[in-house]
């Protein structure tokens, strides 16, 4: 299983997410920098930067070790997207 897997299922399951695409800067899917968009009714009402708390919450175990940048990150609510 991929990093970009791992971090895909945890992001979909800590946020309840409608949709979630992780990708591997320069299509390595085991890459230390990755991008991240995600459509979740979680995001209701939230900021920019407490969305994006909630997303790194999710992967925060990746990015102890594997993971060392999130390159972008798009976080919309399923009336944004």
């Amino acid at each position: 299983t991929s990093i970009v897997d791992i971090c895909t299922d945890k992001i979909r399951e800590a946020l309840d997410a409608t949709d979630v695409k992780v990708t591997g800067a320069y299509d390595d899917p085991n890459g230390s920098h990755i991008s991240i968009e995600v459509v979740s009714s979680k995001f209701d009402g939230k900021r920019p930067v407490q969305r994006q708390q909630l997303v790194y919450k999710a992967i925060w175990e990746e990015l102890q070790g594997p993971v060392h940048a999130v390159d972008s990150m798009v976080c919309k609510t399923p009336d944004e997207a």
